[in-house]
């Protein structure tokens, strides 16, 4: 395995990234979705990063000074010089770097993503080849309908209501475990109530009661 596999927080952090075109767009809009304070370095800058407002964008050349207070900086410009200058530094400051070309891709490399809410799946070549991680990440874009992702919240729902009564861990992880292989997603894809709660009530008890963060939706008519 070369490469080590993590989910960073990066909410609230500073992330710079270097390069104003489609391809910084990318990272700079996907840090942003979560939650880091992102900061755009680019004598230019694309349509969609100008019509983000909680990326902030800064007209000028790069300076190694712009990486002060930075958690995580993305080299995305067009000039493999200076993409690598950007890398040098950054190493320099003890700060992790991604490189978008060339054979140097930094400290780390971004999987490609299939995202249905609260439900992330990352799927990564290690860098050998990035068309064999789209076609992986379009054939788990079928797969992983947004049933999902609904079906997550209400696994999220129970499981903090029966740790805010303290129930047993060990029950908790049957339970749990025995909703997940429930095929709640497939349930609420037909918008199938009655059986849910039926499942519900088998699995939790009767007198377990919680308050559905996202109720599933109707059956859509044929």
């Amino acid at each position: 395995m070369k490469y080590y596999p993590v989910f960073l927080d990066v909410k609230g952090r500073s992330c710079l990234v270097v390069g104003g075109g489609q391809v910084g767009a990318r990272k700079a809009v996907g840090l942003a979705k979560a939650h880091a304070r992102v900061r755009v370095v680019s004598l230019e800058f694309s349509a969609k990063l100008v019509e983000t407002e909680s990326i902030c964008l800064v007209k000028k050349p790069f300076e190694v000074s712009d990486l002060e207070g930075i958690s995580l900086v993305f080299a995305a410009t067009d000039s493999k010089t200076l993409n690598s200058k950007i890398r040098k530094a950054a190493q320099t400051a003890g700060i992790l770097c991604n490189v978008v070309d060339g054979k140097d891709k930094g400290d780390f490399i971004l999987p490609s993503v299939v995202e249905q809410g609260d439900l992330l799946v990352a799927v990564s070549t290690c860098g050998a080849s990035p068309a064999m991680a789209r076609k992986l990440r379009k054939e788990l874009e079928e797969m992983l309908v947004p049933e999902y992702g609904e079906a997550l919240i209400l696994l999220a729902n129970i499981r903090k209501k029966m740790l805010a009564q303290g129930h047993d861990p060990q029950g908790h992880r049957q339970k749990l475990n025995a909703l997940v292989e429930a095929d709640l997603a497939g349930l609420i894809a037909r918008g199938d109530m009655a059986e849910i709660d039926a499942v519900l009530a088998q699995t939790m008890g009767d007198d377990f009661t919680f308050d559905r963060l996202s109720a599933p939706r109707p059956n859509k008519e044929v």
